[in-house]
């Protein structure tokens, strides 16, 4: 017995890195998944990984999903992604909101077109697919649901000044990146409060350190970094796979990381020893209400 057998998931993201795995994952605990991504076809994007390959992924391993093509910074491409759940699968049970676009670009160099473009799928997005879940997706009227969104250490202030290596990067560039997860943190927990009347759980999480994908290595944020301090994609997916299944009471308004909430909860993490943000070190202030 899976841990979703029966239920339909929509993962955003799912082309490549942490939302390809978590897709994969809630394959194989029994869900029909819907994968979206913009990247259908591999070879299309400049990063390795596609919606293609995360379906046969899926399918080799004896699991059910869907591809659907969608750029969730747009609202009418989000109702399609919805709708066309319904139609393949029925109504879903789990959305994971995953999808990012980031730019490291200092406050004073950024385009605006390029800060639009990135706070449309990193917040609007959560936005747009949550409530097109609650509402056309059926969680609110079912009475059941879960929504899980995926935030960044990067929520985590560099605090007040004065300023150095080690709390201002000299160049900065992660500012809008930083602002959007913080912000998604705090709709994260206003929004499970707006639905706990419902049944429906509302949670976000973040890496306890910092995930290999292809897009963390093309940014080169692994440069200079001792490898033993990262943490793999699986462990990302099973983290998702907690908050998608564990009773309402006990997850719902949760901002946390990966290791600290599978170790809160005794999940098995292989050889992993717990550590990084929310084991060793302190989380953002969302984490710790």
């Amino acid at each position: 017995m899976g841990k979703l057998d029966g239920k339909v998931a929509i993962v955003t993201g799912a082309s490549r890195g942490i939302g390809a795995a978590i897709a994969e994952c809630f394959a194989a605990e029994g869900a029909r998944v819907i994968a979206t991504a913009r990247t259908v076809q591999e070879g299309t994007h400049p990063l390795p990984g596609s919606l293609e390959m995360t379906i046969k992924n899926i399918r080799d391993a004896g699991g059910e999903a869907t591809a659907v093509a969608g750029n969730v910074s747009e609202y009418e491409e989000c109702a399609g992604i919805v709708q066309q759940t319904i139609d393949t699968y029925g109504q879903p049970d789990v959305l994971v909101n995953n999808a990012a676009l980031t730019y490291f670009i200092p406050v004073k160099d950024f385009p605006v077109r390029r800060w639009l473009r990135s706070t449309a799928v990193n917040f609007h997005g959560p936005f747009y697919m949550s409530q097109l879940c609650l509402n056309e997706g059926g969680m609110i009227e079912r009475g059941s649901g879960a929504i899980v969104n995926v935030s960044s250490a990067a929520a985590i202030g560099p605090g007040r000044g004065p300023y150095d290596e080690t709390n201002g990067p000299a160049g900065g560039g992660g500012t809008l990146y930083g602002a959007e997860k913080a912000a998604l943190e705090r709709f994260t927990q206003g929004l499970a409060s707006e639905v706990y009347q419902y049944g429906v759980s509302v949670t976000c999480y973040s890496p306890s350190q910092i995930v290999p994908t292809p897009g963390v290595v093309h940014h080169r944020l692994m440069e200079g970094r001792d490898p033993t301090e990262a943490e793999g994609v699986e462990i990302m997916a099973q983290a998702a796979l907690l908050l998608a299944t564990e009773p309402l009471d006990k997850v719902t308004g949760r901002v946390t990381y990966s290791q600290e909430i599978l170790k809160e909860f005794g999940w098995d993490m292989g050889e992993k020893t717990p550590a990084g943000t929310g084991v060793t070190t302190p989380g953002s202030g969302y984490s710790q209400i």
